[in-house]
């Protein structure tokens, strides 16, 4: 399994490709082989505080530009990047195992992001408000927060980049990008791309280091205005509770654990074939994968049936564009790899059945973060593969009788982030569309997109990635009132 060396990679702060303070230096390994693929800038304390400074500097000039002269670098910005697709896609791959195809969801979102972001500026309306005495006229205007953090989560290194760097530059932010220290390869080549074109310097920084040393500095420091992530649960309740040396705007997405629903009335092999993908794409590291699978007891045996045939169908592989045809790559660590046995031992010990996969497939690099793609089924509320957000490739399936008892074992979570419905009774539609305790509801069908809100609720998060909605993390709102 060949591997390729991307060499040195620095940090970019204040426009400008720089060492760390320290010196310090990572390697970025392989999840495929466990090889060092490259080298990276390991921040320190020092550089978050030079990075924070730099934004501030960076915010007072771009929060003056018009959104015709930020558009006009955001493209830039875009076609840059596109020009650099292939070396970006090849490095996720490499980084975090996903595939070559997989990869091309990131490259889009990204790329959309930064054109799509500010026409939904544009398009902005200031809010007239009527006075109801006719002695004043009212109105609401949107403005630039001011520096925004963002930490970002290993599992779509430049889709979540696109996520957060579209609304931030399009609302007139300036924004500190901290990639995962496991897949901070392609972030980096961004900020090599940023000094390619001379973006503006301070108003976008790229750095990757410990919690301790870097995100805890940024949380805690009084500059940033906007904190957003993408990750855990945990991580994010700390960041919230770090936040408060001063009043910062938060976003957040965090961890799911989604209910998959197929009712006997189901289009079954439309959900046999989004089962199929939201358990394995991305090797079912994804916020948003069918955690929990429940099908109507009458068609329960044949829907596993499809299923696990299905799954054992997967090519498993190293997915480079020399290899178009592999469906899944390795996990991202061997911590995770391993968790991924204890959830499955833990379900087996408590009555599950282990239908397919659980193992490390044969013929691969033994240094490699390898599992099979995995049915388990006979899943119940004591289960870890009920209770915690899965992130890999297991599907836990469950029987369900009533409309009743599935809405209860759906909503059974902290979680409340994507749900899935397949069902052609309109009544039933209403009813779960009303009752589920998500932020997304998906009925018969699975849509994500730029211009499409996606956000959660309860334990899952604040605010919302995708659609305008994003853009309000950016901005303050200020009510101009003039006397007639």
């Amino acid at each position: 399994m060949v591997t390729q060396n991307f060499g040195y990679k620095k940090l970019y702060i204040d426009g400008k490709l720089v060492d760390s303070t320290s010196g310090e230096k990572q390697d970025v390994i392989c999840p495929a082989t466990g090889k060092a693929i490259a080298q990276v800038a390991k921040a320190g304390k020092a550089d978050a505080e030079k990075a924070l400074k730099a934004a501030q500097k960076g915010f007072k000039y771009w929060k003056k530009l018009s959104l015709t002269e930020r558009t006009a670098w955001m493209l830039k910005l875009k076609n840059a990047i596109s020009e650099k697709e292939h070396e970006l896609k090849t490095a996720m791959v490499h980084e975090m195992g996903k595939t070559y195809g997989g990869s091309q969801e990131d490259m889009d979102r990204l790329t959309e992001a930064l054109e799509w972001y500010p026409n939904a500026m544009q398009n902005l309306r200031e809010e007239q408000i009527p006075d109801h005495d006719n002695t004043h006229t009212h109105k609401m205007i949107s403005q630039p927060a001011g520096v925004a953090v963002a930490y970002l989560a290993w599992n779509f290194p430049l889709l979540n980049v696109g996520y957060k760097i579209g609304p931030a530059l399009a609302a007139g932010c300036s924004l500190i990008i901290k990639p995962s220290t496991m897949s901070p390869l392609s972030a980096y080549m961004l900020g090599e791309i940023l000094e390619g074109i001379h973006f503006p310097a301070g108003v976008v920084n790229i750095l990757a280091g410990s919690s301790k040393e870097v995100a805890t500095p940024m949380t805690t420091s009084t500059i940033p205005a906007v904190i957003t992530m993408i990750g855990s649960t945990q991580t994010g309740q700390q960041i919230i509770a770090d936040s408060t040396t001063s009043i910062k705007k938060l976003g957040m997405e965090l961890g799911g654990n989604a209910p998959f629903i197929v009712f006997e009335d189901a289009d079954i092999e439309q959900a046999l074939n989004l089962a199929i993908i939201l358990n394995f794409h991305n090797t079912g590291q994804i916020c948003v994968a069918a955690n929990r699978v429940f099908v109507h007891k009458n068609i329960y045996d044949k829907f596993l049936k499809a299923f696990i045939k299905r799954t054992s169908e997967l090519k498993l592989g190293f997915g480079t564009k020399e290899n178009p045809d592999v469906f899944m790559g390795p996990m991202v660590a061997k911590s995770d790899r391993d968790r991924m046995f204890t959830l499955i031992e833990d379900a087996v010990s408590k009555g599950a059945t282990l239908e397919y996969g659980g193992k490390i497939p044969e013929g691969f690099p033994e240094n490699g973060n390898w599992i099979e793609p995995t049915v388990v089924s006979g899943i119940n509320t004591d289960m870890e593969l009920f209770r915690k957000e899965t992130f890999g490739p297991i599907a836990a399936i469950m029987s369900f009788d009533s409309d009743d008892e599935v809405l209860a074992l759906a909503n059974d979570t902290e979680y409340g982030l994507a749900s899935y419905i397949f069902t052609n009774n309109h009544q039933r539609i209403e009813r779960f569309t009303e009752e589920l305790e998500f932020g997304e509801i998906q009925i018969n069908g699975v849509k994500y997109a730029i211009y499409l809100p996606h956000g959660g609720i309860k334990n899952s998060g604040i605010g919302h990635d995708c659609s305008h909605l994003a853009l309000e993390d950016y901005l303050v709102k200020k009510r101009v009132t003039t006397a007639l």
